[in-house]
């Protein structure tokens, strides 16, 4: 069953950004970029290591570098089921 990305938050999850570096298959010298986004765990980082795993399973192009970043954007305690509305005017 997919989750929604609030659910996913509420379960530590945060968003991880993460830039690769790699060659091009034909022209080994020229370095190109890809940015890939993703909710993941941190420390471990389990899905941007599996997706590493599957870019040098897979992808011509090999890796030179990855850099990354995690955000943690909101935790079980920041979040607050609100009932009710008012409305304005």
């Amino acid at each position: 069953m997919a989750q929604s990305d609030t659910e996913l938050m509420l379960r530590g999850y945060g968003l991880t950004t993460a830039e690769f570096f790699y060659h091009l298959p034909d022209y080994r010298h020229v370095l190109n970029t890809f940015v890939w986004q993703t909710y993941d765990l941190a420390p471990d980082h389990p899905k941007l290591f599996e997706f590493v795993e599957f870019w040098q399973r897979e992808i011509d192009g090999p890796l030179h570098s990855v850099r990354f970043t995690h955000r943690k954007l909101i935790g079980p305690g920041e979040w607050h089921n609100q009932t009710g509305e008012f409305r304005l005017h």
